[in-house]
């Protein structure tokens, strides 16, 4: 455990953190005594009013931990003895106010009456601070989420700064708040806007949040002091939608019902109630005790208790800690990269210029005419329309974003990457124009969803600055990023390549060159079958209907559409062409539909025919078959146990992850191999077995299980 700070150390660390530009007050000069604190600063300014400031010791990010909220119930105590005039609650993180409660606190919690008492002490603690006998202000920058809304919303007033995002989150951990986040929400929102942000998990901006009512009023970093010294002499007006109509009618007992009916149709058409119990939970939670918050508060407890326990919520728990495993790649390595140049202006490039511009890179884009970098540029428009909320921000991101015809950015990068299509004379002629003239120091990059590095860099002359950065379409939505190795990379190019990918907020997964990388390796075999399931004379609807009651969150049909046809059909015969093992050979419907030009949704018709960005699906009709799902699903499987055989994934918990971001794999499920250890290696082999004899010998067991058996 790490030394308790002194008083002069945290003297010392304020006056640090003041310079970082956030507003603290002025410390009194005077400054009584009060309580040795660890994650905890505070100091009374000149006009008394007192500044509790959250820096969560040894941590990057402040999180609600058990140590947390126990020192916060001690400092509550404290200041409540010095009566100050006020009671100012900031985070002295730069990245923002509360990230959640801290997920691995709930490895303490599996035992439900632990989990129960933990709550209520959590919950005695935010009583406290909202019967605080004076004015308190939490002042809110960057991420407000989960438990540091909940605390938040114990607050009299919530001041945001203009970057600040709130929500709960807390579905996503197949979960809803549990520290009164319901009512304390419910009660100063419209209900509506309130259970949407709950049951989607998605956050508000600040100025979306004083619309909802979450904030009473959002300024800037300079004029936050002055806001809190408002709040607390009681002039800041504050409104609350809680107080409309509209919301008086949702407070009745036939609106909740009404309400809660059109909500759970909305969730029923997202996730099924059989793997995603938990907004389920939540609706009932406010149709039974809307209008009473102390009979929800209750309630809410017993029912996160409840969800705590689940399958689901321990998978999505795990994905949780997946997801923070692969952020820790290059995560201590400057990446030393400014401007990036993307060659080939199509989807893929397009999209990862504009993302890259969009996370602060100077981006310059290449293609032969400028009637293909502009449908670019238009789509990198709507993405910044999307994500920024400031006018000023949004222009700035177009701006550095470059349209480059004559490729001159290519001399003054530090990462060039290439996106042309998958052919490898292309892209040698790429390569062999870049390193002609790109900088020392740069790096090479490549998009291949496919292709061997090792034969792309046969004719480069400075290998070791090549690397593989596969991105997944669509780029803006797809978490995961595949950095791919190989054995003349130097290693300080990778471990840049993975800060870089960190930095654009995506998630870095190392994998070796092979054909077909991880995630395409194991994703073609599961396709590949649903397209012989189709030649068998299955309904497309009937094949992604198995695989969603497996949990994946669209079937196999629908995702091959969405990636396109001519991706999927090169990538198979990429595969067929390289793995040593026995694959099936593409249907000759397949085919012909690629030769024709019906390539997915980019060409409005695929299998399914598109319309308005959603697949026109008939109405299914007969029962899916029983074995269909472990058809589908245990090829992806065994290709995940070969990739693992073969060393080209550095163990089980980087394929979940793999898998899980790369392909939206049932997340509650926790990744394959989760799903494999929870089900039983020796029955997937049975079951492998059983539909080798059935359909042949391409669901031959691979010889992987037998070593996994033995870990």
């Amino acid at each position: 455990m790490a030394k308790r700070k002194t008083k002069m150390d945290r003297a010392e660390a304020l006056a640090g953190l003041t310079q970082e530009a956030l507003s603290f007050g002025t410390p009194a000069a005077d400054q009584p005594p009060g309580p040795e604190l660890y994650h905890w600063h505070w100091h009374l300014d000149e006009d008394h009013v007192a500044w509790a400031i959250l820096d969560k010791s040894d941590a990057s990010a402040n999180t609600l931990s058990e140590g947390v909220l126990i020192e916060l119930d001690k400092l509550l105590d404290a200041l409540d003895a010095m009566k100050p005039k006020g009671l100012v609650i900031r985070s002295a993180k730069q990245g923002g106010f509360i990230a959640g409660a801290e997920i691995g606190d709930f490895e303490t919690m599996s035992d439900p009456a632990v989990a129960a008492e933990k709550l209520d002490q959590g919950l005695a603690v935010l009583d406290k601070l909202e019967a605080f006998p004076a004015p308190t202000v939490a002042l809110v920058h960057g991420y407000c989420l989960g438990g540091g809304l909940e605390l938040a919303l114990a607050c009299r007033y919530r001041i945001a700064r203009d970057d600040a995002k709130l929500g709960f989150p807390e579905v996503m951990l197949g979960l809803h708040p549990g520290l009164a986040g319901t009512w304390r929400s419910l009660r100063i929102m419209d209900p509506i806007e309130g259970m949407t942000l709950m049951l989607t998990g998605r956050s508000s901006h600040a100025r979306k949040a004083k619309r909802q009512g979450l904030v009473d009023a959002v300024v800037p970093e300079r004029h936050m002091a002055s806001a809190a010294a408002s709040a607390v002499a009681g002039k800041l007006r504050t409104s609350s939608p809680a107080r409309s109509l509209k919301a008086k009618l949702m407070r009745t007992s036939p609106g909740r019902s009404f309400a809660a009916g059109q909500m759970r149709k909305k969730t029923e058409a997202q996730a099924s109630q059989a793997h995603y119990p938990a907004p389920y939970a939540m609706i009932d939670l406010w149709q039974r005790h809307g209008n009473d918050a102390s009979a929800l508060r209750a309630e809410e407890t017993r029912s996160f208790v409840d969800l705590l326990g689940t399958d689901t919520s321990k998978g999505l728990v795990r994905c949780f800690f997946l997801r923070e495993s692969l952020k820790q790649h290059g995560k201590d390595v400057a990446h030393d990269i400014g401007h990036v140049h993307v060659v080939g202006a199509g989807i893929m490039g397009g999209d990862i210029a504009a993302w890259a511009a969009l996370r602060g890179f100077k981006v310059t884009l290449q293609d032969r005419e400028t009637k293909y970098i502009a449908p670019a540029i238009g789509r990198a428009a709507k993405l910044f329309k999307r994500k920024i909320h400031d006018e000023a921000e949004r222009r700035a991101a177009l701006d550095r974003l470059i349209p480059d015809l004559a490729g001159d950015g290519i001399s003054r990068a530090d990462l060039i990457i290439e996106a042309v299509p998958e052919n490898e004379d292309i892209k040698h002629a790429v390569f062999s124009n870049a390193e002609a003239h790109m900088k020392d120091g740069a790096i090479l990059a490549t998009n291949t969803s496919s292709i061997l590095l090792e034969k792309l860099a046969e004719k480069l002359e400075r290998p070791e600055r090549f690397i593989g950065i596969h991105f997944f379409n669509p780029v803006a939505k797809m978490p995961l990023v595949e950095v791919v190795t190989h054995d003349a990379l130097d290693r300080k190019v990778k471990n840049r390549a993975l800060s870089f990918v960190n930095a654009i907020d995506k998630l870095p997964l190392p994998v070796k060159s092979a054909p077909g990388f991880l995630v395409n390796r194991a994703l073609t075999p599961y396709l590949m079958e649903a397209f012989l399931c189709i030649q068998e004379g299955m309904k497309p609807e009937l094949v992604d209907a198995a695989a969603e009651a497996f949990g994946m969150p669209m079937g196999p049909i629908e995702l091959a559409d969405q990636v396109g046809l001519d991706v999927g059909l090169h990538v198979a015969g990429v595969l067929k062409r390289d793995l040593d093992q026995d694959m099936p050979d593409i249907p000759d419907w397949f085919i012909k539909k690629v030769e024709g030009g019906d390539l997915g949704r980019k060409s409005g018709k695929g299998i399914y025919v598109w319309k308005h960005g959603k697949p026109q699906k008939r109405p299914q009709a007969g029962a899916v078959p029983a074995d269909l799902a472990d058809r589908l699903v245990l090829p992806l499987l065994n290709a995940c146990v070969a990739c693992l055989r073969e060393g080209l994934i550095d163990g089980e918990q980087a394929v979940d992850a793999g898998m899980v971001f790369g392909t939206g794999f049932a997340p509650f499920r926790g990744g394959p191999m989760s799903y494999a250890r929870d089900r039983g290696i020796d029955d997937i082999v049975d079951a492998l077995k059983q539909l080798s004899e059935r359909h042949g010998s391409r669901f031959a067991p691979d010889e992987g299980w037998q070593l996994l058996k033995s870990k």
